[in-house]
Formats: C-alpha cells, structure tokens, sequence
C-alpha cells in the first residue's frame, strides 16, 4: 500500500490551537494534539493535516508566517513536532503540513529586510513597484476585507505586491533563491517527520505578477522541482494541491504533458464537484452529481482527488451560478450572517442540514463514495456547530469539544482565558454534543463515523477504482454509480430527498456470486439478486460489493 498510500487514506484536519490544550493556558498545542492520537486512531483516520503551525503574528489563523523553519512557541517546540510526528507514526498515521508560500508575514525577518534597505540580500525576494499601479485595486481575494492588492511602504518608498491581506507580501517566485529556500524548508520538515504538504493557494504561488500587466502566466516548472526535489528526499512523501481552477486547468497541476504521467502533485482538491454535492443535496436531485462525475477531467494513473464537503475555510460557491447560489443558501446559509464574500457559507455541515441524523449520514456517505481520499474537518465526527458570533471564517475554528462542561474538556482553563470561545449550551453545544457520551453511546454519530469509515478502508476499489454513474431510469432524488478496480466492484445508491424510493438497478456486469450489502442506514433485509425493487428510506444510502477480486 505503500506507494498508494494517499489513495487509501483517511485525512482529517486539524487546528492545533482548537484542539487539545495540555498546559492550561486555554490554547492547544502539539502535546495535546499527541495525548488524543489515540482517538484519531480509533476513529480510522490515518493522516493528519495541521494547519499552520509556524510562528506568526496570527492577524490571519497562522497563515500568516514568520518563520517557516519554527514552530509557534505558544503550541509548542520543535522537538514535540518531532514527537508528534513519531508517535503518529506508531499508530499507523502519517502528517500533512501546510506549506504557505504564496506569501510571508510582513513581520518575517525577510520582509523586514527588505523594506529597510533597497540593497538587501531579500529586497528581490518580494515582488515591487517604484510607481503606483494602475491594476492595484484588482484581483481581491476577500471583497469587503480587503481593498487593494498592491500597498504603498513607506519605509521601501515602493509599491508592494500581496494577493491577500497587506501584511501578507507575496513572495517573489521568478526569483531561484526562492525557490531554493523554501526546497529547504520542504526537505528540513520532511526531515523532522511531515509526509508531505497541503500546497496552499497554488495558483498564485506560479502565478508571475508584473505591475500594470494584465497578461498573467504561471510557471509550472516550480512544482516539477518541488515534486522531483520532495520524491528524492522521501520516496513516499505526498503534495496536495489547492488549486480551485478551471476544468481544462486541472491537469496541468498533476502533471507536465497531457495523457502523460503523475509528475507534479499527487493530489487535487475537488473544487469542480464540491459545490455541486451542496447543490444536488438542496435541490434533492442528482442530476448536477452525474454531470459532475461524467464531464471531470480524468487525471493521470497515480494522482488523486480529495474530496471534501467541509473544510476550514467557507464553503464557496463561486462555480456555480447565482441561481444555484440562491437555492444553495436559502437550503442552508438563510442568513445574511451565515454568508461571507457573498459566496460563501460560514457554517457546519450539521447545523446547515438541520441536525438531522439521516440527512447528516445520508451527506457523508456521498462525499466518502465520490472518486478520490476524503477530507474530514475536526468535530464534524460529532455534529459539532459553528458560532456566528464570531467574525469572518472564525465561527467554523471553534475548540474541539471532548467532554461536557465549562471548557468542553479542550482546556482547564476558564472560558474566558481561552483562545477561542467554547459553545457549551444549546443543541450543538458542549453539554449536548462531545465526544465523551458519544463514545459510551454505540448509536451516536461518532460511532457511526468509526463504523463507516472501517467499513470504507475495506472497499478499495472508491480510491483507486474507475467511477461510473449508472444510465438508468431513476427518481430525480436517486445517485446510482459503481466503482470498478482490480480489487473488486461495489455499487451504491444514494436519496437526496426525504421520501422513501424503489429503484429497479437489475443485474450488474461483472458480479460473480450474489450481490452483497456492507454498509446501509437501515436493515432492508435480503438483497435480492437481481437488484430490482431496492428500497431507499427517506435520505437512505446502500453500499453494495459486487465482486471481490478480479472476475473469472
């Protein structure tokens, strides 16, 4: 498994300071994140992806750093990361880290530099402008947070550039003294123990920026030397990309000739067929599901989508049109406060579907059969909820909640020490949704995540399999589709809406014994063999294994 081992994985997204705090001080750090791998383990997961843990002013979650070769004092040491990566290690689970290159804090050393001295070793290594820009108020990432993307520094006297927030200077990537340095980095975390990195904000890392130049190209050639330079120092290590580009655009991040091999990241997040989950499942129609998996671009042999229905940013919709938006958010983000970017929606995924069970099951057993390794965000295991109290995209960054009470087991510390506010009361809360009772209780939603994602670590063929949506005769509400491997073949149909179906699939191609259910919301009894007459309970879903091994 291996040389695979990304295709088969489980990954599960962490903030370091939201998850376990060990000394008290009401932030999380790398020690607490060690003393709960235990559970990570029981759960199935067996990746870790931690978001930014470098030293950093933290004016935007860690994404902000000032140094990429420490660890940020408050979570801990070096030398915890290097225990953290063993440990996890020894339970089989392995560590993505977020390489945020794109741009630096305006507090690195670098910049400081920089803007100090026009003769500085690191003058170039930021992208400048004697003159004002003319495109300075164009290509904003964050409408309403963000004003301009070029910034006047009046210690430089010069124009500089930064895509996101103006103490975020973009690092310049024509320069090969950064591309060298941050190979560096690379090698010294891989080094420490890191199975690789989330590439953050890709394409503007190869984006190539001139001031008053409207003709943008991005240079691949940084991420051919990142993957040769990374397959060198550690055989298996995995990039995984967050590019959210256009379809005839995808392939070019995994790989350098079209039809040819996986030479450049190993893995994509799905951007293309994220939002239309969200719209198939509050449209209760699979039809933008079966359009998504029959016209996505087809990606080399050894590279891998990863699939996600949260993650820590907002949910965005910016691919779909603005009345598949509005049917979007008045299923799930109604508020104007539950909205950010006028794109996005700042919620959980169990709040937005209402706390409902079948319709929480129902959404993660589609996400964990679409092609590709899925991506969990902490606390969604639990049905946590979100704290719109909060600004921006905070109300999803929220500590995890392991036990009832005033600090929800993350922290002894009181509430009003810690880094972030715990919910405690209402149906979401700390009271009511922790993982303390969700681990006495076998019918909990935690248990039921632990059962089904055993049950997907014995189906393969989902992340290595060929997908096909099936040419039937079905409800609107119905997702049909199979996955064929050398491993074996399973099929699996999904109800988007909250009213019970019989779907009529007949007999498979392929299936060499009868047909057996593995994973199912309720007890449907027999299968029959034919595969007619399945029933589907309202928000239902059915796991089938059509064969096992290759067919006789």
């Amino acid at each position: 498994m291996s040389e695979r081992w990304y295709k088969e994985a489980i990954i599960y997204c962490v903030d370091v300071d939201t998850f376990q705090d060990s000394d008290g001080d009401g932030r999380g750090d790398l020690r607490g994140l060690i003393s709960r791998l235990d559970y990570l383990s029981r759960l199935g997961v067996t990746c870790l992806w931690l978001n930014p843990v470098h030293p950093t002013p933290n004016r935007d979650d860690g994404y902000d750093v000032s140094d990429y070769y420490g660890i940020e004092p408050r979570i801990g040491s070096l030398g915890d990361f290097a225990e953290l990566a063993l440990e996890a290690q020894e339970r089989g689970i392995r560590i993505l880290l977020d390489l945020v290159v794109n741009h630096t804090s305006d507090q690195h050393p670098w910049f400081q530099s920089a803007v100090s001295d026009p003769h500085s070793p690191y003058r170039d290594w930021y992208v400048w402008s004697d003159t004002e820009p003319a495109d300075r108020r164009q290509g904003i990432v964050f409408p309403g947070e963000q004003t301009e993307t070029w910034t006047w520094s009046e210690p430089a006297k010069a124009w500089y550039f930064h895509r996101f927030y103006d103490f975020q200077p973009d690092l310049n990537w024509s320069n090969r003294a950064v591309r060298e340095e941050i190979k560096k980095v690379m090698g010294f975390w891989l080094q420490l123990g890191a199975s690789g990195f989330r590439i953050d904000a890709a394409p503007f890392v190869l984006e190539q920026v001139q001031p008053d130049s409207t003709a943008t190209t991005k240079d691949f050639g940084i991420l051919d030397d990142w993957r040769q330079d990374v397959q060198w120092r550690k055989g298996d290590a995995v990039l995984l990309c967050e590019a959210n580009v256009e379809p005839d655009q995808v392939v070019s991040y995994v790989g350098s000739r079209p039809d040819g091999p996986n030479d450049r990241t190993h893995m994509m997040f799905n951007f293309l067929l994220n939002p239309v989950l969200w719209l198939a499942l509050a449209r209760q129609d699979a039809e933008p599901v079966v359009e998504c998996l029959r016209s996505i671009p087809a990606l080399p042999a050894m590279a891998q989508w990863a699939t996600f229905l949260r993650n820590h940013d907002e949910l965005d919709l910016s691919r779909l049109t603005k009345e598949q938006q509005r049917d979007v958010f008045r299923a799930f983000a109604p508020r104007a406060d539950m909205r950010l970017f006028d794109r996005g929606v700042r919620r959980r995924l169990a709040p937005m579907l209402g706390g409902d069970r079948r319709h929480i099951e129902l959404a993660y057993s589609l996400q964990l059969t679409m092609p590709g390794t899925p991506v969990l965000r902490y606390g969604e295991e639990l049905g946590m909820g979100e704290d719109l109290s909060l600004p921006g995209r905070e109300p999803i960054r929220t500590p995890m909640q392991w036990a009832p009470g005033p600090s929800a087991g993350f922290s002894v510390a009181k509430a009003n020490e810690l880094v972030k506010p715990v919910r405690t009361r209402g149906r979401y809360g700390s009271a009511t949704v922790n993982v303390q009772d969700q681990e006495r209780d076998s019918g909990s939603l935690l248990a039921w995540f632990a059962h089904t994602l055993r049950t997907l670590r014995e189906c393969p063929e989902i992340g290595v399999g060929t997908c096909t949506p099936l040419d039937l005769a079905l409800p609107r509400p119905v997702l049909v589709h199979r996955f064929d491997a050398p491993e074996g073949s399973m099929l699996f149909l999904h109800n988007l809406a909250d009213q019970p179906m019989t779907v009529d699939v007949g007999a498979q191609p392929g299936m060499d014994r009868r047909p057996i259910e593995v994973h199912s919301d309720s007890d449907y009894g027999p299968l029959p063999a034919s595969l007619d007459g399945l029933q589907l309970r309202g928000w239902g879903y059915r796991w089938v294994r059509l064969r096992r091994g290759m067919a006789d």
